[in-house]
């Protein structure tokens, strides 16, 4: 069993990026900006939008934080989006999920202009994806594309299947899957499908995108099967300063022996989450 290592990927990814901004900057280019839109105090988001920062730092770019309390009005988030769609230092933005419930967030992410839309969610994006053709991905997908190519995991003609359909992942990765090039057979399973553990049982590769902790045990999961654990779900910890512990949507201990290779959660897809952010911020910045 091999433990696909996000963090360490990640690192090497950004140092990358790093050396290609410098050369940028040496040849007269300005440094990439990426932006965040933050709303309200939601700990998931403080934490990720902090993470954000730091990665610019460490890529080289340079971050700006918009901050709104959560009383916002939709209107005074959409004007702010419309500023930063016209305002040529900002070269990606993204506007940080979940909003308010008194806000659309389909509306917010349609208002971002596709060609800054770095989180790869505007229907644009997403279209282009479809089809094939030059876009940003979003992140999480494309952070798990990216480990499999770095760890030569072969995905041609193996059976995949992505427990999972939002918009965010399951569907986006599915798609990126398929796609020549990747070369699977996938199959989508969701809260509706029946026989899930027969399907996954068959998997050469398994994606698992649902939010349950614990959703994959081991008696669905095949000898030497590819198993990539999306789930970050905080669950009560005695364990840990913060009171809490993020657990996957596999059962690590029991279906890891099983696997050729796994990702562990922490430290698994979610690096690879932000990198691609960088990614898709350092595209958007030599496309301008």
């Amino acid at each position: 069993m091999t433990l696909i290592d996000g963090k360490a990927t990640a690192a090497q990814i950004k140092k990358e990026i790093a050396a290609e901004v410098e050369k940028m900057v040496a040849d007269g280019h300005k440094r990439p900006n990426l932006a965040a839109v933050l709303v309200g105090h939601d700990g998931g988001s403080e934490t990720y939008v902090a993470n954000k920062i730091k990665s610019c730092a460490e890529c080289g770019f340079e971050s700006t934080l918009i901050r709104f309390e959560d009383t916002v009005s939709e209107k005074e988030l959409l004007d702010k989006i419309a500023e930063l769609n016209a305002d040529d230092n900002i070269d990606g933005f993204i506007v940080q999920l979940p909003l308010p419930k008194h806000i659309d967030e389909q509306k917010i992410i349609e208002a971002i202009d596709y060609r800054k839309d770095v989180d790869g969610f505007h229907p644009v994006n997403v279209g282009r994806m479809s089809i094939g053709l030059p876009c940003f991905v979003s992140a999480t997908p494309s952070g798990i594309m990216e480990l499999l190519r770095r760890y030569e995991i072969p995905t041609a003609g193996k059976n995949c299947v992505v427990v999972g359909r939002s918009n965010i992942v399951g569907k986006p990765v599915a798609t990126l899957m398929m796609q020549k090039g990747t070369d699977a057979t996938v199959t989508v399973c969701h809260s509706r499908t029946q026989d899930i553990k027969d399907i996954c049982s068959r998997a050469d590769i398994i994606i698992a995108a649902m939010g349950k902790p614990g959703f994959i045990t081991a008696d669905m999961v095949k000898e030497g099967a590819v198993v990539i654990d999306v789930g970050t779900t905080r669950v009560p910890s005695s364990e840990t300063k913060s009171g809490f512990r993020l657990k996957g949507d596999v059962d690590f201990e029991n279906v890891a022996p099983k696997c050729s290779f796994i990702t562990p959660v922490p430290g698994g897809v979610g690096p690879m989450t932000i990198c691609s952010l960088m990614r898709n911020t350092l595209q958007a910045a030599k496309q301008r």
